[in-house]
Parts: C-alpha cells; sequence; structure tokens
C-alpha cells in the first residue's frame, strides 16, 4: 500500500495515467464522430431485448366445456373450464384474460396471455459459449494429462503415438479440424447409428470433441513441460525409498508441475474460449453466431459487435482472475 501510495504521488505516474484515459476518450470519441459521418443511428435502448425479454404466451384449454369460476388472487387468475364430466383450471399470472364466465370453450381455444420472462438470443448464445468452453476443458485437461505422461514415457508405442497426435493438431488450422470432426466423422459415425436405428450424434458435442482435441495437444505440451522442469533426482528420491512410478508421478512430481503449469494453462484456457467462436459454422449457436443473427435482423452491428467483444473480455478477464487466485493459493501452500 505504500510502495502504491508513493507512485501516485510521483507527478509521472499521473501524467501517465492521464494520458491513458485521454487516449481511450480520444478512441470512443473518433469511432463516434466517424458514425456521424456515415449518419449511423445508435440504438442501445433496444440491446437489452436480446439477453432477456417478455413473451407472450397463450394459455389454451384442453378440454370441451363452459368457463364455470374465473378468480383472481392477487396477481394470478383461475380460469376453470367445467364439463359433465370433467374439469380443468389453468392459472394465469399477470396475464389478459379473453374469456368470461359462461363462455363456451373448444379444445384449442386461448383462454388468455400472459407475460414471462425468457432468455434472449445473446444471452443463449452466451451460455451455449460457456457450456461447450467448460466441457472442452475438462475434457482437454484429461486428454492433455495423459498426452503429456505419455510423452515422456519409456514405452515406445505410447511416446510416438501421443507425438503424432500432438503435431498432427499442433500443425493443422482448428478450423480444418472442425470441418472434420463434423462434416467427414460426423457424417460416419451419425450414418452407423442410423442405420443401426440408434439415437443420432447432435453437432454440439463434435464442435466440443474438436476443441477438446485440439485444447489437449497444447496441454500435453504443457504438461510434459513442466513435468521434465522438475529435478530428476526427486523422482530418483522416490523411487529409493519404494514409491512406484505411479505414487512417484501422483504425489511427488505433478503437485509441483501442477503450480508452475497454472500460468501456461490459463493461457491455453482463454484462446479455447475465444475459439468456440468458429463452432457457428457447424450450426452452433455459441455468442458470436448468435450475436451475427440479431445483427442480420435488426441491422444494428456497431452496437451488437461492441457488446460481443465486450462479452468475450468479461469472460476470458473473470477466467483470468480465477486461475491468478488459483496460483497464488497453490504457491502459498
Amino acid at each position: 500500500m505504500t510502495m502504491l501510495g508513493n507512485q501516485i504521488k510521483k507527478p509521472s505516474y499521473v501524467l501517465s495515467i492521464t494520458l491513458f484515459f485521454l487516449m481511450l476518450a480520444g478512441i470512443i470519441g473518433g469511432i463516434y464522430y466517424a458514425t456521424l459521418q456515415i449518419d449511423y443511428v445508435w440504438r442501445w435502448y433496444r440491446v437489452p431485448q436480446y439477453f432477456l425479454f417478455h413473451d407472450k404466451m397463450e394459455v389454451k384449454s384442453e378440454i370441451e366445456g363452459d368457463v364455470s369460476s374465473i378468480s383472481v388472487s392477487g396477481k394470478q387468475t383461475m380460469i376453470t373450464v367445467k364439463d359433465t364430466d370433467q374439469e380443468e383450471s389453468y392459472v394465469v399470472t399477470d396475464g389478459t384474460l379473453l374469456v368470461d364466465e359462461g363462455d363456451r370453450i373448444y379444445p384449442g381455444d386461448t383462454l388468455a396471455f400472459q407475460k414471462k420472462w425468457k432468455a434472449g438470443i445473446l444471452m443463449q448464445g452466451l451460455w451455449l459459449t460457456l457450456k461447450v468452453s467448460f466441457i472442452a476443458i475438462i475434457f482437454g485437461i484429461l486428454i492433455g494429462l495423459f498426452g503429456g505422461l505419455a510423452r515422456i514415457s519409456a514405452n515406445p508405442a505410447l511416446r510416438w503415438s501421443a507425438i503424432t497426435y500432438v503435431e498432427l493438431i499442433r500443425g493443422s488450422p482448428l478450423l480444418v479440424q472442425i470441418f472434420i470432426w463434423y462434416f467427414v466423422l460426423g457424417t460416419l459415425i451419425n450414418t452407423i447409428l442410423a442405420k443401426q436405428n440408434m439415437w443420432q450424434v447432435p453437432p454440439l458435442w463434435f464442435g466440443v470433441a474438436a476443441l477438446a482435441c485440439f485444447t489437449g495437444a497444447y496441454v500435453a505440451e504443457i504438461v510434459r513441460a513442466g513435468i521434465q522442469s522438475i529435478h530428476r533426482g526427486q523422482s530418483e528420491a522416490s523411487r529409493s525409498l519404494g514409491m512406484t512410478y505411479v505414487q512417484c508421478m501422483v504425489h511427488v512430481i505433478l503437485p509441483q508441475a501442477f503450480r508452475r503449469i497454472i500460468p501456461p494453462l490459463a493461457g491455453q484456457f482463454i484462446s479455447l474460449i475465444k475459439d468456440s467462436s468458429l463452432l457457428g459454422i457447424i450450426a452452433i449457436r455459441e455468442l458470436t453466431k448468435a450475436t451475427r443473427e440479431v445483427v442480420t435482423t435488426s441491422l444494428q452491428p456497431f452496437e451488437l459487435w461492441f457488446v460481443c467483444a465486450i462479452l468475450y473480455l468479461v469472460l476470458t478477464f473473470t477466467f483470468s482472475m480465477f486461475l491468478q487466485y488459483l496460483e497464488r493459493r497453490t504457491l502459498s501452500q
């Protein structure tokens, strides 16, 4: 705190902060001025509806009968439709009634409209991005851990298999790998499953597989480097104490290696979150694809692409802060 206070008192520090904010204001002002030259109309007030909106839902009757009673309790209204041999009640919350007591109702008739909060397309895309990234990170860690151990294995089959996997994945673009998973492997797998009258795999899981395999190759190299950074004497000392290879790795080597590989792992996982934006090409409506669809229908490219960029920034920054906290905690133990 004292060092920070001394820095703030220095004129050079204050000048640097002032220049930073002036530069930031200049960039924002320049963008705004440029939009004025093309007569662009900003409509920020329309953005929230793509996150959360009120949807008008129809409450329809399932039976034929008469409206026997309409009772109101606070914001809830109960409509009872009764016939000679059956009776149904429908609860409408904060809605608009279209019937009165005594009206004759038939199956499929609309009794009322009620509003219900629903997630907008951007919220759905954000959630799908989080879901895909989380699952891909979990599988990427597992693949990378086994791949890293195989890279340093004394077994030639394991070692060369891991090397081949890593080089193939790192030597081709992620976009091409997504195409292979979806159009080649996906077609083959789903065709075989369809012939067996079995459940087919949705595109989402081929996207997750592509991201997990891509990330797993880089995690494998990070794990390998982390293990090899631990002095060999620790492994030899563990074996001399009677530990098996697995016990040595689990209790001695991997805990130390984990502390060292957290920073590169953080960078890799942040890249994975951003790489998930490529899944829109295989009809997965993640955040970027959802933004494209909204831009097409609303004709608001500036606001929506800025919002999309900010959402990715929030995701990656939050994840980065979490990993930094995890790193500090592991170092303090």
